[in-house]
């Protein structure tokens, strides 16, 4: 499978994932900052989440590394949790925040 095909199969994945208090997934609440392919298929997702005293702070970024890991092909997988830059609401997408009533 070639980086591109893994690298779209991973953000499928990351589409199913849900922060607990907002009913949106976490890539289109802009929470994924970078998916990488790396040689030998091994997966990197730099993330953020809304705050650092979110609830989800622990649980987030281990779904993340659990599921990304079920998608076949994928050797092993990185996740890096980063407070720079900070989120904010801009960083949602257009369907996020109508969804949430921004637009």
């Amino acid at each position: 499978m070639d980086t591109d095909a893994l690298k779209e199969k991973v953000i499928a994945v990351l589409q199913t994932i849900f922060d607990p208090e907002i009913p949106v997934s976490i890539y289109e609440l802009g929470l994924i900052y970078e998916v990488s392919v790396l040689p030998i298929n091994n997966v990197q997702v730099v993330m953020t989440l809304t705050a650092p005293s979110c609830p989800a702070a622990q649980s987030l970024p281990v779904e993340v590394d659990q599921k990304v890991r079920q998608i076949e092909g994928v050797n092993d997988v990185h996740v890096a949790v980063t407070w720079n830059p900070p989120w904010n609401k801009s960083m949602m997408s257009e369907a996020a925040q109508l969804e949430l009533g921004f637009l």
